[in-house]
């Protein structure tokens, strides 16, 4: 008669249903007090010992990985649990970047049989269809999967740390607007919806996800001109429309100076919304924000998007070619030929140092002299 088995052993049962050998292994249990098992499947029962033997092998090891997870699996957890406290829009961009390029070419290959040279073959494929930054955010998001799942004991290695990125497509290259256009931008945006966004966006830097979120609360038109030092009109670029209003870094937390075309804007630009809070009524929503619709609500990334290019096709340029975000590289342009140095330029950019205005704005930096709402007022003399 066969020796029965102790507990913890595992065994080897038949399954009806499948019509094959189950090797089982307990490898642990749940914070509730559940039995974890890894389970193996065989034709014969002499072929289903062998696989006991490898599960009872991999378990002396302190080897619990689970043999049906997939790539897939691991992307989607991670996605699920794995980015606290990130905005809904990270969230959103990652979740599109997985279902677009990882999983569905790796979802299905399971995790222990996935190899560097499978994701190398990956990654040469993605090349032919992403820039060098997009196949960075993937790989990226891939390792960090894995990792999760390494550390939960899904499996053993993460084989895309082996991973080089290639070379990938050639992405959209920012620009910025000479004298010339920034000029011809200008003066197309007056008289439009879009024209104190539009001046004050390139004649401070500010990013557009600051400029959609900055309130009056922090715009002081006025400034303290008998103060000692004099404090001179500015706004204070404290928030973002990021996840809990948090600005990017920081450092980009800052208060800039505004030149004069600026503080004119704004004054017509209040003058204009108190006229639509009183066309609206009770629709108006009192939010504090400077640049909002005709409601008071917050601006849509798209929409400002569309009515920006309605301006740049007006000064005559190919709308499609510019975005908001290039008015901040012409900041750098327009300042850096005026002989502002890297410093100050990057001090008003709300960079940790000269090192990420140098590698994002190369293009745009010119060798160098003086300062920003000054060398603003001195580019746009009115």
């Amino acid at each position: 008669m066969a020796k029965q088995r102790s507990n913890g052993d595992g065994g080897l049962f038949w399954e009806e249903s499948r019509q094959r050998w189950r090797a089982e292994v307990t490898i642990g249990y749940t914070p509730a007090g559940k039995r974890r098992t890894r389970r193996a499947y065989a034709k014969t029962k002499t072929e289903a010992k062998s696989k006991l033997k490898e599960l009872f092998k991999d378990l002396e090891e302190g080897i619990t990985e689970d043999r049906k997870y997939t790539v897939a699996h691991a992307v989607r957890d991670f996605l699920a649990y794995g980015l606290p406290r990130r905005s809904t829009g990270t969230v959103d961009k990652l979740t599109n970047l997985a279902n677009t390029h990882i999983i569905p070419g790796l979802g299905a290959r399971k995790l222990r049989e996935l190899t560097a040279d499978d994701v190398d073959r990956w990654l040469a494929d993605r090349a032919k269809v992403l820039s060098t930054r997009s196949l960075r955010e993937v790989l990226s998001l891939l390792r960090r999967s894995i990792e999760r799942a390494q550390k939960r004991e899904k499996v053993r290695r993460n084989v895309v740390l082996l991973c080089e990125v290639p070379e990938g497509r050639a992405g959209r290259p920012s620009k910025s607007l000479t004298l010339e256009q920034a000029e011809a931008v200008l003066r197309a945006a007056e008289g439009t919806p879009m024209r104190a966004y539009v001046v004050v966006s390139l004649l401070t830097g500010a990013r557009t996800e600051e400029m959609r979120a900055l309130t009056w609360s922090h715009v002081d038109l006025v400034g303290r001109p008998d103060g000692n030092p004099p404090i001179p009109p500015h706004m204070m670029v404290w928030r973002s429309v990021r996840e809990h209003g948090d600005t990017k870094t920081r450092k980009s937390r800052r208060s800039l100076a505004l030149p004069k075309r600026c503080v004119e804007a704004l004054r017509a630009h209040q003058a204009k919304q108190d006229y639509m809070r009183t066309l609206a009524r009770d629709r108006w929503q009192e939010t504090g924000l400077v640049f909002s619709s005709a409601v008071g609500t917050e601006l849509d990334a798209a929409n400002v998007r569309r009515a920006f290019r309605k301006v740049v096709e007006k000064a005559g340029l190919e709308a499609k070619d510019w975005t908001p975000r290039e008015l901040r590289h012409s900041f750098v342009s327009l300042l850096s030929d005026s002989g502002v140095p890297i410093e100050q330029i990057s001090r008003l950019m709300g960079h940790n140092g000269t090192a990420v205005t140098e590698l994002v704005y190369r293009h745009q930096l010119r060798p160098v002299i003086e300062h920003g709402a000054e060398a603003m007022d001195r580019i746009f003399a009115s």
